[in-house]
């Protein structure tokens, strides 16, 4: 069984050796996941300009971009030229001691470099593989995978944006961090599998697959009963009330899910009436009857601020809540309790690295902030040395037993 390189992390995946030739969002942010639970990471990256990420600012903190600094701590940075022989020679001896490989380039690059799976699972049998595309690797393998891209024609930003408008895309590379976590609960799936037989096994996830699954209720809609969703804006196309509507001072979102809710809103805006007419008593009744319930609800809200109706439907009962902005949500979420950013003390930076924490809690075995993400190749000769190998990355290569 391949092993550890530096002393293993405590953590639910503490033992674990990564070996992540992921680059952007969607590996990294995965392979971030699995670092914070006691996996240990090895990034390996191009000399020079590393990944991309590292170059996609403004904002910088500390003179490093903030989108690299969001997805790439608890990881050892290695610099090696996978063009070159001694570069692909120390990827191999990483690989060989390694329990997951992490990989997103287009379909054939690592067969072209020679760390494509059939030679990777004879040098490690015991080796997860895991491949994120963009499209596939049948006929989608010559589309270039960009989380944009996925966003329009993986349907998306048809049903994303105010009605009969162009498509609008999520404020966020949503489908990159839905791709990773799909990875991720692959790469567990298949070493849970290596517990009990020993071997390992290919991980595929694409990003349009991954998007079509997570547009549950619209994709299921299409699959299921042939409808084609469009955009409807802030509007659900299945529950009323669940939208924004204007109060006094600033919009109010409404997510009202059954009819008891229903009720109660309208005893607490002063429309009980509304509750007993036929055309809004259920929510069927109230999708077809949209348009002439909305008026009555926005004439109700108008009368007090967002923060007087937050305060008192949520007391009685009624999921609603204002527009944040990004401080807005932090803000919200330590008062919640709910510890949403760690700073981890480097000494290479002025300040301390400020991060949002991992969302996942664990009560044995919590997500731990190690390290900073790390600066470009810094950690490459102290790696090479532990595999044998000198800074060329050629000597000495330890052969497939690690």
């Amino acid at each position: 069984m391949p092993g550890q390189f530096s002393p293993a992390p405590q953590g639910a995946l503490s033992g674990i050796v990564v070996a992540d030739f992921g680059r952007v969002l969607a590996a990294p942010y995965m392979t971030m996941l699995l670092a914070d639970l006691g996996a240990e990471v090895i990034k390996i990256e191009r000399p020079g300009t590393g990944d991309d990420t590292r170059a996609w600012g403004p904002p910088f903190a500390d003179g490093e971009a903030t989108y690299f600094l969001g997805v790439n701590r608890n990881k050892r940075s290695v610099t090696l030229d996978l063009g070159e022989k001694a570069g692909q020679e120390a990827a191999r001896a990483i690989v060989a001691r390694a329990d997951v490989l992490v990989e997103n380039f287009r379909p054939g690059t690592m067969d072209r470099l020679g760390l494509g799976y059939e030679e990777m699972r004879a040098l490690n049998p015991g080796l997860v593989y895991c491949s994120v595309t963009g499209f596939g690797t049948d006929a989608g393998a010559r589309l270039p995978g960009y989380d944009l891209l996925v966003q329009a024609m993986g349907g998306l930003m048809s049903v994303t944006g105010e009605p009969g408008g162009q498509g609008t895309k999520a404020g966020v590379a949503l489908v990159d961090v839905i791709t990773g976590l799909h990875a991720g609960m692959g790469i567990l799936a298949a070493l849970r599998h290596r517990e009990h037989t020993g071997a390992g096994q290919k991980v595929e996830v694409s990003l349009l697959s991954s998007l079509l699954s997570a547009l549950t209720n619209q994709s299921s809609a299409y699959v299921g009963a042939g409808v084609v969703p469009q955009a409807m804006g802030n509007r659900h196309p299945s529950i009323v009330p669940y939208e924004v509507i204007a109060a006094k001072d600033r919009p109010l979102v409404l997510a009202v899910g059954n009819d008891r809710q229903f009720g109660t809103l309208c005893t607490s805006i002063g429309r009980a009436h509304l509750a007993d007419d036929e055309r809004f008593a259920t929510n069927s009744a109230r999708v077809a009857h949209r348009e002439e319930l909305l008026p009555e609800l926005a004439a109700a809200l108008s009368a007090r601020t967002a923060d007087e109706w937050f305060e008192d439907l949520t007391a009685a009962g009624v999921p609603c809540g204002p527009i944040n902005d990004m401080a807005a949500a932090f803000d919200l979420a330590e008062r919640l309790g709910l510890g949403p950013r760690t700073a981890i003390d480097d000494p290479r930076r002025e300040t301390p690295a400020a991060q949002v924490a991992n969302p996942i809690r664990l009560g044995a075995t919590p997500a731990a902030y190690r390290t900073a993400p790390p600066r470009l190749g810094e950690d490459t000769a102290a790696l090479l040395a532990e595999l044998g190998l000198d800074q060329a990355g050629a000597a000495d290569a330890p052969d497939a037993a690690g």
